[in-house]
């Protein structure tokens, strides 16, 4: 059983590690871009995924189901390999939509991501056998805990027969290749969850200009990540639209800010040609913001920022899934 990184002298060490990592890190991945839709590290797994990501949810809003399958395929083909899913995302219509664009041999070119609600061991392997056949694959690439939320979810996740109990197996199965885990509320859950010292390959969480400011993931959490080498996902890049309610700066400046730091890919919910052409068109002619830019905009972004306003995922319950309310008592 994996135990708690319990000192904070520890944990200080992490930090400080991840701190100095992150500039070198920087320089690295953007000597990497060139022609097309640039490739990054997954962390430590020997992997490079695709620094734009199409998410799952939002494929899962268009109604017909011709156009989400050409769209997971046209993102595909221009180079968005790195492809999301949940278990719960629109009850399994996501995940089946996915699975039939992936046949034809569009499933040997994207790398394959989805979550799972499994806090204890049996669940968790029950939804992976409902993903692995949504999908239409013999193995997921990265297998997430789904929405780390509530106190209690580490705790749980960790226990005897718990839901990282499931993630080894899957792994010692051959039905998975990679483990991480996801969240939007608070940093402290996430810096819980990477105390227990498990060796995980990925980490999924908020990252936009309004971040720094409030409960911010890139200060409590990035160092820590970067330090042990293990792979950020960006996701809830424009704060699920708040950056452009809060009017304090463009879609294409708000993701070339994200992209700027040390993340592996970006995760954008896409639900139209549209908006998958501007987003690959953004990702291609990107060029890392330099420190005075960031800093520059991220003074611009702090009025907005500063009270969590425009973060309402970090503070309220209506952006938690139902899966997860009703796993914890809450309806």
């Amino acid at each position: 059983m994996n135990e708690p990184i319990s000192t904070r002298r520890a944990f200080l060490r992490m930090t400080a590690g991840g701190l100095g990592a992150i500039g070198a890190l920087s320089q690295a991945w953007a000597a990497s871009d060139a022609a097309g839709i640039a490739t990054r590290p997954l962390g430590n797994t020997g992997v490079r995924v695709s620094m734009l990501g199409l998410g799952g949810h939002h494929i899962g809003r268009i109604r017909d189901d011709k156009l989400s399958i050409q769209l997971i395929r046209d993102a595909i083909d221009m180079g968005v390999t790195f492809l999301d899913n949940a278990w719960e995302y629109h009850s399994g219509r996501s995940e089946e939509l996915m699975g039939r664009a992936l046949e034809d041999g569009y499933r040997q070119k994207a790398f394959l991501m989805t979550k799972h609600h499994g806090r204890d061991k049996k669940t968790a392997m029950a939804h992976l056998e409902d993903s692995l056949r949504r999908l239409r694959t013999d193995v997921i690439d990265l297998w997430q805990f789904h929405e780390v939320v509530y106190e209690d979810d580490p705790d749980m996740i960790f226990a005897p027969d718990g839901g990282i109990e499931a993630a080894d197996l899957a792994k010692k199965q051959g039905k998975v290749r990679f483990i991480g885990f996801t969240g939007h509320r608070d940093p402290l859950l996430h810096l819980k969850m990477l105390a227990y010292g498990y060796p995980w390959d990925a980490v999924q969480m908020p990252m936009n200009v309004l971040d720094p400011h409030f409960k911010s993931f890139q200060k409590h959490v990035l160092p820590v990540l970067v330090a042990r080498k293990i792979g950020v996902i960006a996701m809830k890049t424009l704060a699920s639209g708040y950056v452009l309610r809060a009017n304090v700066t463009a879609p294409e400046e708000a993701l070339r800010y994200v992209w700027s730091q040390p993340v592996s890919t970006l995760v954008s919910g896409m639900d139209s040609e549209q908006m998958l052409n501007a987003n690959a068109a953004t990702a291609r002619t990107f060029r890392p913001m330099s420190s005075a830019e960031q800093a520059v905009l991220l003074e611009k972004t702090k009025e907005a920022g500063v009270a969590g306003k425009f973060e309402p995922f970090k503070t309220a319950p209506n952006f938690d899934g139902p899966i997860g309310r009703k796993l914890h008592g809450l309806g």
